[in-house]
């Protein structure tokens, strides 16, 4: 008979993300009642859980970055973001964003990480993206606003994710080079991460029409204003 109690990690996971508990500690927990649960003693349970954090503690290099943007953010970045897009006479919300999109593309087929949504959307792209459809319609409502600060998320979520496996040493292209090897299935990088282009190629197609629907969204009380008007 098959053991599932193992699993009841995954169950105070679940409960703990439902509670909206501190995420670190309910993952700390779970591990630990799984451990227990598997007939494991508290110092093997420790020591998986110290070997797991040093294999994967560059993941913790994103809390660096939050002091970082929020002592720009307090400088004025959002405000000179806002003020060199509302310079620009051509700026629009469609532009603004798949610019971003085709740089994040360019950036990530080169392995260059520009950081994603905590160091480029939020303090720049966002407030970028947001002066353009101001600018583009001063009467602007908040539910206008809040939906360009999302599609600016949404540019970068295209950019990255339909164009990381373009870079030949990029880890998601290793890890599946490596379930394939161990499933026997002989594939080399210079093979495999061609089939990312046509992804990539597709995605800016796909994009490009969904960020024109998006700037007809946000110019369109504007333009009932206008009507109104005359």
């Amino acid at each position: 008979m098959i053991d599932f109690w193992p699993l009841i990690g995954i169950g105070i996971i679940t409960i703990g993300f439902m509670l909206r508990l501190n995420t670190l500690l309910v993952i700390l927990i779970a591990g630990v009642v799984t451990g227990l649960i598997s007939h494991l003693q508290i110092v093997e349970i420790l020591s998986i859980l110290g070997a797991s954090f040093t294999k994967n503690r560059y993941m913790s290099l994103f809390i660096l970055i939050l002091p970082m943007i929020g002592l720009l953010e307090h400088y004025g970045l959002k405000e000179r973001a806002e003020i060199l897009i509302s310079s620009m006479k051509n700026a629009s919300v469609s532009k603004v964003t798949f610019a971003y999109l085709l740089l994040r593309k360019v950036t990530n087929a080169m392995g260059l990480s520009l950081g994603g949504h905590p160091s480029m959307v939020r303090p720049l792209i966002a407030p970028m993206t947001e002066a353009a459809a101001v600018a583009s319609n001063p009467a602007i409502t908040e539910k206008q606003r809040l939906r360009v600060r999302a599609f600016a998320a949404v540019s970068e979520n295209f950019g990255n994710f339909f164009s990381q496996l373009i870079f030949i040493g990029s880890g998601g292209l290793l890890l599946i080079k490596g379930v394939l090897d161990e499933a026997g299935y002989a594939m080399e990088l210079d093979d495999m991460y061609v089939w990312a282009i046509p992804t990539a190629l597709s995605s800016l197609v796909i994009f490009f029409i969904f960020s024109k629907i998006e700037q007809k969204k946000a110019t369109s009380v504007s333009k009932v204003a206008e009507e109104s008007e005359c």
